[in-house]
């Protein structure tokens, strides 16, 4: 048999059994794993059990209390190229319920659309790896190589016990990656910004406030003159490096074509964004504040380090003759990203095109995820999954059946490709 009518045989099986598929995401999306708390037992035993209704064994890692690491692996482990499928099972919190129009919980499908938290983020994709592994399994298909499913619990609010555990820990490790994270149909996501998260403090003196702005210094308004010049991040020009300049035309063609309501947003591929997330000062209105805290999330594109975006925000902040302090909070990373004519990228983007018979690409991710751990080890690595993306972390998340098929059908044709 040869290698496109093995493919055609797997994609034909996964038709087949579609109905099996939708089940199965339904039932992940209807165990919740919100994040916080950050319980994965109860997710964790159900996918066990159903790899293990297939022969598959599951290997669990606890990295923190209650939260697992699912390792499973088929093929041959002796020899050959190694793949590693990887999603996550949490889901960030459904928050008040009385803004949904559904259960988010319930795992319905209406209307053509799975509906429920964690059906694009990530629930979708990651039911659809483990189908597609299930489907390899079932057919008894003699892989040249192996494919590891790591299934993670903690990406939601930082994974630092998921993925950068795990290959800490030697746990896993590979030629090339896939993360099933949400992406557009066409378009997966082979690269992403730089993440540099602080927190700004700053120092005033306290006294009443009556003799404000003689007396002093607020240390509210002297924040306020600390955002103007962090705010100026924006404002500098970067010179993007010759070698990704083709992925920023690229992603900004997607932004033109796919995702036409994006165009505006095509200068945040080679700016810094800044955001000022949080503030927080102060104890009455006739007192001088002693204290000010804000906390600032910038993404950085290429050709800026965090380290010179410390250099400058020292140097703009120092000649406001103003007492602060400035600490890193959460996670920070370079803009990183993925060749596209990598092999795992290649297998991914020639079977979305194989699968649907349209042309696809990948593209920059402005945002941040697992994906730069695996970089950080020489993984290639790159990002495709069924998705609605409007209602990402929001009310009403949903995703189309459709793509959840399709999305299924590429994970077990790429899987031939990249291993054969």
């Amino acid at each position: 048999m040869s290698k496109v009518e093995l493919k055609k045989k797997l994609i034909d099986e996964v038709e087949a059994r579609k109905e099996e598929l939708i089940q199965l995401c339904s039932s992940l999306i209807q165990i919740p794993s919100e994040n916080p708390p950050g319980d994965s037992t109860e997710i964790s035993e159900f996918i066990a059990n159903y790899l293990k209704t297939f022969n598959i064994d599951v290997d669990w890692h606890e990295s923190a209390d209650k939260m697992y690491n699912l390792v499973s692996t088929i093929g041959n482990t002796e020899q050959g190229k190694q793949l590693i499928y990887c999603g996550h099972t949490d889901v960030v919190p459904a928050g008040d319920l009385s803004k949904w129009d559904f259960d988010p919980f319930s795992g319905e499908v209406k209307d053509g659309w799975m509906l429920g938290r964690g059906a694009s983020d990530m629930k979708a994709g990651l039911a659809g790896l483990i189908f597609a592994t299930t489907i390899l399994k079932r057919l008894n298909i003699e892989l040249p190589g192996s494919l590891t499913l790591a299934i993670v619990p903690d990406e939601e609010t930082g994974g630092e016990f998921g993925v950068p555990w795990l290959l800490k820990n030697n746990i896993i490790a590979g030629d090339g990656c896939l993360i099933a994270e949400p992406s557009s149909p066409r378009n997966p996501t082979i690269g992403q910004k730089g993440s540099y998260w602080f927190e700004l403090e700053v120092v005033g003196k306290p006294g009443h406030g009556s003799l404000s702005p003689i007396a002093g210094p607020n240390a509210i308004a002297d924040t306020v003159r600390a955002i103007q010049e962090i705010q100026k991040l924006w404002d500098i020009e970067i010179e993007v490096p010759e070698e990704v300049k083709p992925l920023i035309e690229v992603s900004k063609r997607y932004m033109k074509e796919v995702e036409k309501d994006r165009v505006k947003y095509q200068p945040v591929l080679e700016k810094i964004t800044v955001n000022i997330g949080t503030i927080q000062g102060g104890t009455k209105a006739n007192v001088i504040p002693e204290s000010c805290k804000v906390q600032v999330d910038c993404r950085l594109p290429f050709g800026i380090t965090e380290e010179e975006v410390t250099h400058y925000l020292t140097e703009k902040l120092d000649a406001l003759n103003i007492e602060y302090n400035i600490k890193p909070i959460s996670f920070r990373s370079q803009a990183n990203c993925t060749d596209a004519n990598d092999p795992v990228c290649r297998a991914i983007v020639d079977n979305i095109t194989f699968v649907t018979n349209e042309e696809a690409y990948g593209v920059m991710q402005w945002a941040s995820s697992d994906a730069r751990h695996f970089r950080e080890y020489n993984i290639p690595v790159l990002q495709y999954g069924p998705a609605y993306l409007p209602t990402i972390h929001g009310y009403n998340e949903k995703v189309e059946v459709e793509q959840i098929i399709t999305c299924a059908k590429v994970y077990v044709a790429a899987v031939i490709d990249f291993l054969y």
